[in-house]
C-alpha cells in the first residue's frame, strides 16, 4: 500500500492494487464534513493516481462520519459566524464536497463501518455501491438539529429509495440498522463486523478486475437524466463507439471466444 502525501491532516489518500481508499480522519469532530475535512477530500480526489480504477471512502476510529459541521452551527447561533458565512460553509461548501464524490469518474464504494447520519449519510449515498457493517447505521436526521435536508440530500435520497420512503426518512430522522437499510436499498450489502474488510476487499477486487473505461461509461449512462428509452439508446450507442477500441474490449472478445477469463487492464 502507498500513502499519497496530502497537505489535508484531516483525510488519508492510500492506493493498494488499483484500489484508492479516502479516508476521513478527524476523529476528534467524529469525521464530521468540516472545512478542513471537505478540503481534505477535495485534494484527495484531484490526487487520484493514474491506474487508480476504484475509489473507497470510510472514516477513521470506528465513524463513517457524523454528519455536517456542527461547531459552525454553534458559532452561527452564537453570533461568532456571519449568516452568509454560515450558509458559504455549510450548505455549499459540504454540498459541493458530497458533488464532487458523486461526479467522480471511477467506480466509489462507501465502506461504512460506524454510523453514518446526516450530510456524513449523503455522502455515502452520493457512491455508487454501499457496504455496511452488521454493528453500523446510517441516517438522514436533519431534524435532529433543526434543519432543513442539504448537503445534495434532496436530489439523491428520492432517487435511491424513492419519493415517499425519501420523505419518511426525513420526517422521521429514523436511524437505520443494517436489516432495514438493506431492506430500503439505502445500502447494496451489509456485512457482519469480522468479515467486513474480507467482504470490502472481495467487492473491490472485483470492481478493479473489470474493464475501468467500460465500468465508467457505464456510471455515466446509468446517471443520465433521460427521459425516453430512445436517447438512452443514442447515448449508448456514442459510448459503445469508444469502448469498442479499448484494449479490455478487444481482451474480452478474445477472453470470450478461447473460454477463458479476461485479463482487464483498465485500458
Amino acid at each position: 500500500m502507498t500513502e499519497v502525501e496530502l497537505d489535508s491532516d484531516a483525510v488519508r489518500l492510500d492506493i493498494d492494487a488499483g484500489v484508492a481508499t479516502v479516508t476521513l480522519d478527524a476523529p476528534e469532530t467524529r469525521n464530521a464534513l468540516t472545512v478542513d475535512v471537505t478540503a481534505g477530500v477535495r485534494e484527495a480526489l484531484s490526487s487520484l493516481p493514474d491506474d487508480a480504477r476504484c475509489v473507497v471512502f470510510r472514516g477513521s476510529e470506528g465513524v463513517f462520519c457524523a454528519g455536517g459541521d456542527v461547531n459552525a452551527m454553534m458559532e452561527l447561533q452564537a453570533d461568532a459566524m456571519s449568516l452568509p458565512d454560515a450558509v458559504d460553509h455549510i450548505v455549499h461548501d459540504t454540498a459541493d464536497c458530497v458533488r464532487r464524490v458523486y461526479e467522480c469518474d471511477l467506480p466509489t464504494v462507501a465502506a461504512i463501518d460506524g454510523a453514518a447520519v446526516g450530510a456524513g449519510a449523503s455522502l455515502a449515498i452520493a457512491c455508487d455501491l454501499q457496504l455496511l457493517s452488521e454493528d453500523s447505521h446510517i441516517g438522514f436526521g436533519f431534524r435532529r438539529v433543526g434543519l432543513a435536508v442539504d448537503s445534495g440530500l434532496s436530489y439523491l435520497l428520492p432517487r435511491l429509495v424513492g419519493r415517499n420512503v425519501a420523505m419518511e426518512l426525513v420526517y422521521t430522522g429514523e436511524l437505520l440498522g443494517p436489516d432495514r437499510a438493506l431492506e430500503l436499498g439505502v445500502v447494496n450489502r451489509v456485512a457482519p463486523a469480522d468479515e467486513f474488510e474480507a467482504e470490502l476487499d472481495e467487492l473491490t477486487a472485483r470492481i478493479t478486475s473489470g474493464p475501468t473505461k467500460a465500468l465508467t461509461a457505464s456510471k455515466r449512462l446509468l446517471r443520465r437524466p433521460d427521459d425516453s428509452i430512445e436517447a438512452a439508446i443514442e447515448h449508448e450507442a456514442a459510448a459503445q463507439a469508444v469502448i469498442f477500441e479499448t484494449e479490455d474490449h478487444a481482451e474480452g472478445v478474445e477472453s470470450f471466444m478461447a473460454r477463458r477469463e479476461p485479463e482487464f487492464e483498465g485500458r
